[in-house]
């Protein structure tokens, strides 16, 4: 039987597109519209840039207000922008919800806030029917910080492709935070509370990778690699730029722990949620530069990969044979979390 359902997950791209062409027109001020890949919206304020994020957190219940803080934040910083600003819309479920339930919130919000340089400043909270644990949608502003932004849009031929930290960061960590219990068997509590950590070592904020990177640059375009992992990310770069992209996989990092919890659960983390890596597209004559500032900031990287011509698509070569990369429709989380 045939149906229009939509499964878990981001919109399909061609749905997305199809609808914001239609109906989110052009309007006085904004620079920047939305569109495929495009990471925050740039509007000009009376000659000021501002940068303009929203984003809900939805895999997570644990430590939600500080992921709502981030997520946000990477957005902003990966149009060369720093955030500045937060608002949180914050649902509480009925008949849970209880003042230290609110107050943990709260809390994790005011100090990812002051981990990123931004202030909580509105929003809006109250305990909602028919959901079964809380929800928090973040907006977050920042000011732009250098005279024009950086988009997925700028990334040129030639350009070197570099990736902070790796992937599947944030899977790592909601997986041990959210499956623990599948997971105790398995590895030990030391492994699993490391991993659990990922979200602060190495961390799910690219904030600082796109400020070192940007004042080692140039830099052409960066995009923050979310639902659907690296591969969602470098189709929408392609998609934005209007490039053809190639990368390598034994290029990719992917940390050791990463790589166990991806193989327990059978998942792939090139298709795995993974804020806390930002992706560059740089001048490769810059690219050596720019790896060596993040490094000296305590920042891993690697060059994955290049732009290659003009057009669209992503391969990959994987042990020597280069083959077209597969497009994650749903994030692989969604397998073993819905």
């Amino acid at each position: 039987m045939k149906t229009n359902l939509l499964p878990a997950g981001k919109l399909p791209v061609r749905l997305l597109d199809r609808l914001l062409n239609k109906y989110a027109s052009g309007a006085p001020g904004v620079i920047v519209g939305p569109s495929i890949g495009i990471d925050s919206a740039i509007i000009n304020i009376h000659g000021t840039l501002l940068a303009a994020k929203s984003d809900p957190i939805t895999f997570v219940s644990d430590n939600i207000g500080a992921y709502a803080v981030h997520v946000n934040a990477n957005d902003i910083a990966a149009m060369g922008a720093a955030p500045r600003w937060f608002l949180a819309t914050i649902l509480l479920p009925e008949c849970k919800a209880t003042p230290k339930m609110a107050e943990r919130i709260f809390s994790q919000i005011s100090s990812a806030c002051g981990e990123v340089g931004a202030a909580l400043c509105g929003g809006h909270t109250e305990i909602t029917p028919g959901i079964n644990r809380p929800i928090v949608t973040g907006h977050m502003l920042g000011t732009l910080r250098g005279k024009k932004p950086v988009t997925s849009a700028g990334a040129k031929p030639g350009d070197a492709l570099i990736l902070t930290k790796g992937i599947a960061i944030e899977a790592t960590s909601i997986m041990a935070r959210e499956l623990l219990d599948k997971l105790k068997g398995s590895f030990s509590a030391a492994f699993l509370k490391r991993c659990a950590n990922y979200f602060k070592s190495p961390g799910i904020s690219v904030v600082k990778d796109a400020r070192v990177a940007l004042e080692n640059g140039p830099v052409n375009a960066m995009h923050d690699p979310t639902e659907g992992g690296l591969s969602a990310a470098l189709h929408e770069l392609s998609l934005s730029s209007g490039c053809t992209i190639i990368v390598e996989r034994k290029l990719i990092p992917l940390l050791p722990e990463a790589k166990a919890l991806c193989d327990f659960f059978g998942i792939d983390p090139l298709g795995a949620i993974s804020s806390g890596a930002l992706l560059i597209s740089a001048p490769s004559g810059r690219a050596d530069k720019i790896t060596a500032a993040l490094e000296a900031n305590g920042i891993r990287s690697a060059v994955i990969g290049k732009v290659e011509a003009k057009g669209r698509g992503v391969s990959i070569i994987v042990d020597g044979k280069t083959k077209i990369l597969k497009a994650f429709e749903r994030d692989e989380l969604t397998k073993i979390l819905i």
